[in-house]
Protein backbone atom coordinates (compact mmCIF):
# COMPACT_ATOMS: atom_id res chain seq x y z
CA UNK A 1 0.00 0.00 0.00
CA UNK A 2 1.27 3.78 -0.41
CA UNK A 3 0.01 6.72 1.25
CA UNK A 4 -0.46 10.05 -0.26
CA UNK A 5 1.90 12.67 1.45
CA UNK A 6 2.35 16.72 1.69
CA UNK A 7 5.68 16.79 -0.01
CA UNK A 8 6.04 20.52 -0.84
CA UNK A 9 3.91 23.86 0.47
CA UNK A 10 4.08 27.21 -1.16
CA UNK A 11 1.91 28.90 2.13
CA UNK A 12 0.48 32.04 1.27
CA UNK A 13 1.89 32.98 -1.83
CA UNK A 14 0.25 36.01 -3.57
CA UNK A 15 -0.63 35.81 -6.91
CA UNK A 16 1.51 37.93 -9.47
CA UNK A 17 0.03 37.69 -12.87
CA UNK A 18 -2.72 35.56 -14.91
CA UNK A 19 -2.69 34.88 -18.41
CA UNK A 20 -5.55 33.12 -19.70
CA UNK A 21 -4.38 32.45 -23.25
CA UNK A 22 -1.86 30.52 -21.82
CA UNK A 23 -1.93 26.73 -22.28
CA UNK A 24 -2.48 25.98 -18.67
CA UNK A 25 -0.34 25.92 -15.83
CA UNK A 26 1.29 27.62 -12.85
CA UNK A 27 4.36 30.04 -13.40
CA UNK A 28 6.36 29.73 -10.67
CA UNK A 29 10.02 31.61 -9.83
CA UNK A 30 12.83 28.87 -9.87
CA UNK A 31 13.85 29.95 -6.41
CA UNK A 32 10.83 29.10 -4.64
CA UNK A 33 10.48 25.97 -6.82
CA UNK A 34 14.04 25.44 -5.21
CA UNK A 35 12.76 26.61 -1.74
CA UNK A 36 10.14 23.54 -1.00
CA UNK A 37 11.85 20.93 -3.97
CA UNK A 38 9.09 21.47 -6.53
CA UNK A 39 10.49 20.26 -10.34
CA UNK A 40 9.09 21.45 -13.47
CA UNK A 41 6.04 19.89 -15.02
CA UNK A 42 5.30 18.36 -11.23
CA UNK A 43 1.52 17.86 -10.49
CA UNK A 44 0.32 21.10 -8.16
CA UNK A 45 -3.22 21.49 -5.90
CA UNK A 46 -3.59 25.17 -5.57
CA UNK A 47 -6.17 26.62 -3.21
CA UNK A 48 -6.87 30.39 -2.88
CA UNK A 49 -7.47 31.75 0.35
CA UNK A 50 -9.56 34.43 -1.14
CA UNK A 51 -12.43 32.50 -2.70
CA UNK A 52 -11.94 28.99 -1.63
CA UNK A 53 -11.48 27.68 -4.91
CA UNK A 54 -8.61 24.55 -5.91
CA UNK A 55 -7.29 23.41 -9.15
CA UNK A 56 -4.71 21.07 -10.02
CA UNK A 57 -2.01 21.94 -12.62
CA UNK A 58 1.69 21.72 -13.27
CA UNK A 59 4.05 23.58 -12.41
CA UNK A 60 6.29 25.76 -15.15
CA UNK A 61 9.79 26.93 -14.12
CA UNK A 62 9.57 31.04 -13.87
CA UNK A 63 12.40 33.30 -13.64
CA UNK A 64 14.92 32.87 -10.94
CA UNK A 65 13.84 36.08 -8.63
CA UNK A 66 11.14 37.35 -9.99
CA UNK A 67 8.98 35.88 -7.36
CA UNK A 68 6.49 35.13 -9.94
CA UNK A 69 3.37 33.75 -8.89
CA UNK A 70 1.40 33.43 -12.57
CA UNK A 71 -1.90 31.21 -12.94
CA UNK A 72 -2.36 30.08 -16.72
CA UNK A 73 -4.91 28.65 -18.74
CA UNK A 74 -8.34 27.66 -17.28
CA UNK A 75 -6.63 28.35 -13.73
CA UNK A 76 -6.17 32.33 -14.63
CA UNK A 77 -9.92 32.45 -13.97
CA UNK A 78 -9.47 31.11 -10.33
CA UNK A 79 -7.57 34.11 -9.13
CA UNK A 80 -6.67 37.91 -9.43
CA UNK A 81 -3.44 39.36 -8.73
CA UNK A 82 -2.82 39.50 -5.11
CA UNK A 83 -4.66 37.27 -4.10
CA UNK A 84 -3.23 34.31 -1.54
CA UNK A 85 -2.88 30.90 -2.49
CA UNK A 86 -1.55 27.52 -1.17
CA UNK A 87 0.44 25.20 -3.49
CA UNK A 88 0.98 21.82 -2.47
CA UNK A 89 2.56 18.75 -3.86
CA UNK A 90 2.39 15.46 -2.79
CA UNK A 91 4.30 12.55 -3.08
CA UNK A 92 3.62 8.36 -2.45
CA UNK A 93 5.34 6.31 0.25
CA UNK A 94 5.52 2.91 2.13
CA UNK A 95 3.98 2.98 5.13
CA UNK A 96 7.27 2.01 6.56
CA UNK A 97 9.09 5.38 4.78
CA UNK A 98 6.49 7.85 6.70
CA UNK A 99 8.77 7.90 9.96
CA UNK A 100 11.39 9.67 8.35
CA UNK A 101 9.04 11.56 5.47
CA UNK A 102 9.02 15.39 6.24
CA UNK A 103 7.67 17.67 3.60
CA UNK A 104 9.14 21.03 2.53
CA UNK A 105 7.58 24.32 3.80
CA UNK A 106 8.26 28.17 2.52
CA UNK A 107 6.08 30.63 4.25
CA UNK A 108 5.60 33.58 2.08
CA UNK A 109 5.06 37.56 2.55
CA UNK A 110 3.23 39.22 0.43
CA UNK A 111 5.48 40.19 -2.17
CA UNK A 112 6.60 36.25 -2.24
CA UNK A 113 9.55 36.62 -0.20
CA UNK A 114 9.79 33.33 2.17
CA UNK A 115 9.45 35.09 6.16
CA UNK A 116 9.55 31.22 7.28
CA UNK A 117 10.86 27.91 6.13
CA UNK A 118 11.21 24.12 7.66
CA UNK A 119 11.06 20.92 6.88
CA UNK A 120 9.47 18.64 9.26
CA UNK A 121 5.79 19.18 11.06
CA UNK A 122 3.48 21.33 9.16
CA UNK A 123 1.77 24.34 11.32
Amino acid sequence: MLLRLLKSKLHLAAVTQTELEYHGSITIDRDLMDAVGLLPYEQVLIANCANGARGETYVIEGERGSRTIQMNGALARMAQCGDRIIILAFAYAEPKETASFHPRVAILDEHNRIIEQFEGSVH
